[in-house]
């Protein structure tokens, strides 16, 4: 056996060790995943189940427990023995943007979860139907500093990453925008390639495939940098406006009470499930940036999170019915 190879095989088993030891010896391990089976949430947690297991030496289920703007899954996981065995893949918005969107929430992210790590993160994108004639960021702005309703870009819902993103454009530009909320990612997708609505703002990685295929029309990415699945389109710091950044993450949580032991034993194994071939062509495919983060990285991406969106929340006078 190689040197470097030899290094490796002795890190894994003695990770493997560390596992066996730290983990509640229950045979399975569960995912609870906010989103139903055949999203992108629901994707990533099937790529790393399938290359955890053999990391942990159990089984790995991931479950999908959609609903209440990710409370039904968050409430699942809340409840759950602190022994690593049951953990939480959420979103930025069932952790950083529920608290400042709703008065009564049935858990509390802050006490009630660990961060474990972050696993990926995707940018917003701001794509336009085709069918409207915008052909750049310019070509919008143009349309909605007209007089009537301006533009309309659909989101997935009232609270959803892709709302926040639109208010914080609107906010930032003071461009006439119209918000038109729908039950989800695809309904919007689809009436914004259709040209009911004129454009999406949403998640890279649920969006490349509709603009590879010119079916929607990229002008504007809410990063810092442009992101290498759109290596042509220019991010909002680039069209002047700095402040127009929107990242939505996906990351691992424990429920509280989970040991630093168990917390960075599991911290350990998904940083090395994210590692593998499949995790890394899951992560070309949809242009996602993988993220390795320590707990305590993690912890503080969220703490800052939360307060940016609940700032926007509160100026922009966001309500949604409880």
């Amino acid at each position: 056996m190689q040197p470097t190879k030899l290094i490796q095989h002795a890190a894994g088993v003695l990770l493997f060790a560390v596992a066996g030891t730290a983990l509640a010896q229950t045979g399975t391990t569960r995912i609870v995943v906010a989103f139903p089976p055949g999203g992108p949430a629901d994707t990533l947690a099937r790529v790393v189940a399938n290359e955890l297991s053999p990391i942990i030496g159990q089984n790995v289920l991931v479950e999908n427990k959609p609903g209440g703007n990710g409370a039904i899954a968050a409430n699942e996981v809340k409840r759950a023995k602190p022994d690593g065995t049951t953990v939480f893949l959420s979103s930025t918005g069932a952790i950083a943007v529920n608290p400042g969107l709703y008065k009564k929430l049935t858990y509390n992210p802050e006490k009630d979860f660990v961060p474990v790590t972050m696993l990926v993160a995707t940018p917003e994108v701001l794509a336009l139907s085709p069918k409207k004639g915008m052909k750049n960021f310019e070509d919008f702005a143009k349309a909605a500093a007209k007089g009537g309703d301006g533009v309309s870009l659909s989101s997935s819902g009232i609270g959803s990453m892709p709302h926040m993103a639109i208010s914080l454009l609107k906010r930032t530009t003071h461009l006439n925008i119209l918000h038109v909320p729908y039950s989800g990612a695809a309904p919007a997708i689809n009436d914004s390639m259709g040209g009911q609505v004129d454009g999406f703002f949403g998640d890279i990685s649920g969006l490349l495939k509709y603009i590879e295929d010119n079916r929607l029309t990229a002008v504007g990415v809410a990063a810092g940098k442009r992101s290498p699945a759109l290596p042509d389109v220019p991010t909002f710091q680039e069209l002047g406006y700095p402040d127009v950044v929107a990242i939505n993450w996906y990351g691992v949580f424990a429920p509280a009470g989970t040991s630093p032991e168990v917390v960075n034993t599991l911290n350990a194994a998904f940083n090395k499930a994210m590692q593998s071939e499949k995790a890394k062509a899951f992560i070309k495919s949809t242009g996602v940036d993988a993220f390795s983060t320590t707990p305590g990285e993690f912890k503080k991406m969220v703490t800052d999170d939360t307060d940016k969106w609940a700032a926007l929340i509160k100026e922009e006078n966001i309500t949604v019915n409880e």
